[in-house]
């Protein structure tokens, strides 16, 4: 396809955009993958479709308003990414473009508001726990509050767990393996730190030491993905600083945030960083990686046989090809049952703050992924990022069957700790 955007003027996050855009062959193989294609059936809410209008916009036939609507409702999910023959970089393409658009385009005030009470509140632990406990409160409005105002409380849990503060190393059990940094993310230190509890003991007991920088902060993704990109690089140099050690790799347990370090390269592309973001990005892997590249120590059987339905989380599955190493965790513990989920290749609606920003549609998919799941009869979900794990567990619940959702390494945990126990 022969462009004519002005790479000149947009400067080299346009060079992103015009080679994902030229890359693309408009071939279809995008509209079965897309989710939200499956869920409006329209050609503008596939991939396809939206990469003729970005191409529209960019090229200056089209008003930036008039593609917006197609473009908001795009989860960023990377299905297509996974589909795609001609190897289209559509990840790099909807985040860059997000970042072109978003200073340029008209929000309401509330809109504004809105999103800037996300923005100053999901990437920082201790404002987002006290944001949380008001939100509880605010539960009892609910009736009376807007649609955009209900999405984020009926996510939140009843109860909020105490908080874990983590510690600045932690020591392998007996000989020490390898020396890893750890991400500790955000929302998930609130709503769940049993996944970073889990982590530190599961990777421990593998003989790794664990070093949690105290100068780091969110990776980024959140403010990346929703086209504030100047707050998104402030997040990612604070962590080109703490990550700057010497580890053998740099480790997270949220598929979004790993997916959002490995982006560091397209963040600062044209940047003075822009080599040093490549070189933290090579660093990082998923947990779930690690140990398999590592190579478990023996797994402890479950008390008992159990049937455990494994959830692809997008960022994991889609923008950093990760399905295996998974699953290879989940079989190695004896009587694990594992059952796939059909359509599991789909999103769950999470992605990020979408369930937040498009709730109509976040909850049609949330629960068409709650109902996939609950026909695999399996008595435990497990996946690797907090947001699938809070839409899964709301969506779950709003169906009346409180299956237990734990993090891939949870599981891990438990086998581990029952052994403990047994001798």
């Amino acid at each position: 396809m022969q462009h004519k955007i002005d790479v000149e003027q947009l400067g080299p996050q346009g060079e992103i955009m015009a080679h994902a855009i030229e890359a693309c062959v408009h071939c279809g193989f995008c509209l079965p993958a897309c989710p939200t294609y499956q869920v409006l059936g329209e050609e503008m809410d596939s991939p396809r479709g939206r990469i003729f209008l970005m191409k529209e916009v960019l090229e200056g036939h089209l008003q930036m308003e008039e593609a917006q609507p197609y473009l908001d409702k795009c989860l960023g999910c990377q299905g297509c990414v996974t589909a795609c023959p001609s190897g289209v970089p559509y990840g790099e393409l909807i985040s860059t473009y997000r970042g072109f658009s978003e200073p340029k385009r008209h929000r309401s005030p509330f809109q504004k508001l809105f999103r800037i009470g996300l923005q100053e509140t999901l990437p920082y632990p201790a404002r987002f726990r006290a944001a949380a406990m008001l939100g509880r409160l605010g539960k009892l409005l609910k009736p009376l509050l807007p649609p955009m105002l209900k999405a984020p409380l009926e996510l939140l849990p009843d109860t909020l767990p105490a908080s874990e503060p983590l510690p600045e190393v932690v020591p392998p059990v007996g000989e020490r393996r390898a020396r890893v940094a750890f991400l500790a993310g955000c929302a998930q230190q609130v709503l769940q730190p049993g996944f970073n509890r889990a982590t530190l003991r599961v990777l421990a007991h593998n003989g790794v030491e664990v070093v949690i920088p105290k100068g780091q902060g969110c990776c980024g993704a959140l403010a990346l993905h929703t086209g504030e990109r100047g707050r998104a690089l402030q997040f990612a140099r604070t962590n080109l600083k703490a990550f700057a050690g010497d580890y053998d790799a740099i480790l997270t347990n949220a598929a979004g945030c790993g997916s959002g370090l490995k982006e560091y390269p397209v963040l600062f592309h044209g940047e003075p960083e822009q080599a040093q973001a490549a070189q933290l990005a090579a660093r990082v892997k998923d947990v779930s990686v690690f140990l398999v590249e590592l190579g478990l120590k023996e797994v402890p059987p479950l008390p008992r046989p159990l049937k455990v339905a494994y959830h692809d989380a997008c960022h994991l599955a889609h923008a950093q090809g990760v399905r295996a190493e998974p699953r290879q965790l989940l079989r190695s513990i004896p009587g694990v049952e594992l059952v796939e989920i059909p359509e599991g290749e789909l999103c769950c609606g999470s992605a990020g703050t979408y369930n937040l920003e498009q709730p109509a549609i976040a909850a049609t998919l949330g629960e068409r992924k709650a109902r996939h799941i609950l026909a695999t009869g399996a008595e435990v979900v497990v996946t690797g990022n907090i947001g699938c794990f809070t839409q899964i567990q709301s969506q779950l619940r709003k169906l009346g069957r409180e299956i237990p959702v734990l993090h891939t390494v949870e599981l891990l945990e438990r086998a581990y700790e029952q052994a403990a126990v047994q001798t």
